[in-house]
């Protein structure tokens, strides 16, 4: 291969709090459209918003579970862009002074050897509203309930290479998330979306070439395939002797297509400034001790406990620890079965076979 892939991520997480990050509306799953959207979320004259503390904890729990430095002062800048959904024409962000500085996540590849990802940073943002198009014709419905989710966005360094790496620590990053209760890693309701930056270089240049960002994946499936798809792309492009122009793409997983969606922006293209209506967010030392105390076990250390507690391999533990609902389940039919290997096969082998020929 002539060759190097280099891949970055950004992942949308979408927080469990019980209301939106600005506003007392709801953030359930499912409701009529346009029923949970109030004045501030409407971007009403005369609205103000009031920060969730939540979403603030949830943030630093992520932080202290990444391994990454917590900014003790967090600043919200808006973000302009003109768009249906996004009713204030401006999304509530953060740029300069995110709530998680840089961090990493170690994760296991097939092969047996582990590869450490940099995290550049996570920043608290809201969410925008949701564009209808399917039962309109030639127009599009706009459904606000979505507008001011909290979410955290957790970008990479450009330090995977191949899709196995990419599906790798999104499964991790998907892993820690559920596992601290902060999102329900739904990736159907969009709990969880992936954003894949890729670019080709010469075989052991150190010069990046242009990057494609492939937006909204929703699945590790769609994740993968976009990879390869977006790989083979460019290559056939670069060995013609064109070139990659920057440019956000979509990705159809159904019928393994992409389009571009439009060129791609930088961050003056935005306009950033602070907000004028959020004061800074100070969170003490004595906030991050509390919520460190709080955390709960995370993958790696359920990985560990399952292969001393338990007697099981690092393959069998891997698999079971992964998943807390499968870990749950796993320790629950251990705890009443009374031999963990073999809860341990059968929750591996006929479970999830079971589940797998239903699609659940």
């Amino acid at each position: 291969m002539q060759w190097d892939i280099v891949i970055g991520l950004e992942i949308h997480v979408q927080l469990a709090t019980q209301t939106k990050i600005f506003s007392g509306s709801s953030t359930a799953f499912g409701a009529e459209p346009n029923t949970q959207a109030n004045a501030v979320d409407l971007a009403m004259p005369g609205t103000l918003p009031v920060p969730n503390e939540q979403a603030f904890r949830y943030a630093v729990m992520f932080g202290l579970a990444t391994n990454a430095e917590i900014g003790r002062r967090s600043v919200f800048e808006r973000k302009n862009y003109f768009y249906p959904d996004l009713p204030k024409g401006y999304q509530t962000t953060q740029l300069a002074q995110p709530i998680v500085g840089p961090g990493y996540v170690d994760i296991d590849l097939a092969d047996g050897s582990t590869k450490r990802v940099r995290i550049h940073h996570a920043h608290l943002e809201e969410d925008a509203g949701k564009s209808l198009h399917e039962d309109y014709h030639g127009m599009s419905g706009i459904d606000l309930n979505r507008a001011g989710t909290p979410l955290i966005e957790v970008v990479t360094e450009p330090d995977m290479n191949t899709a196995e790496e990419a599906v790798a620590f999104a499964k991790k990053l998907h892993s820690i998330v559920t596992s601290l209760g902060i999102c329900d890693g739904d990736m159907s309701q969009g709990s969880m979306r992936f954003d894949v930056n890729i670019s080709l270089k010469p075989k052991g240049s150190d010069t990046l070439g242009t990057r494609t960002e492939t937006k909204n994946l929703n699945s590790f499936r769609f994740m993968e395939q976009a990879i390869a798809h977006e790989v083979e792309r460019q290559m056939d492009i670069l060995e013609d002797g064109g070139s990659i122009p920057q440019e956000t793409r979509l990705y159809n997983g159904d019928r393994d297509e992409s389009r571009s969606m439009r060129t791609k922006e930088d961050a003056n293209d935005y306009r950033y400034f602070p907000c004028p209506d959020l004061l800074p967010v100070m969170v003490s030392e004595e906030d991050i001790q509390t919520l460190r105390d709080e955390l709960p076990e995370l993958p790696d250390a359920r990985k560990a406990r399952y292969i001393e507690q338990y007697q099981l391999s690092a393959y069998d533990a891997d698999l079971l620890s992964g998943s807390i609902a499968t870990a749950r389940y796993f320790e629950t039919a251990a705890e009443h079965g009374g031999d963990a290997k073999l809860a341990a096969n059968w929750v591996m082998g006929e479970l999830a076979a079971k589940l797998n020929a239903e699609d659940k």
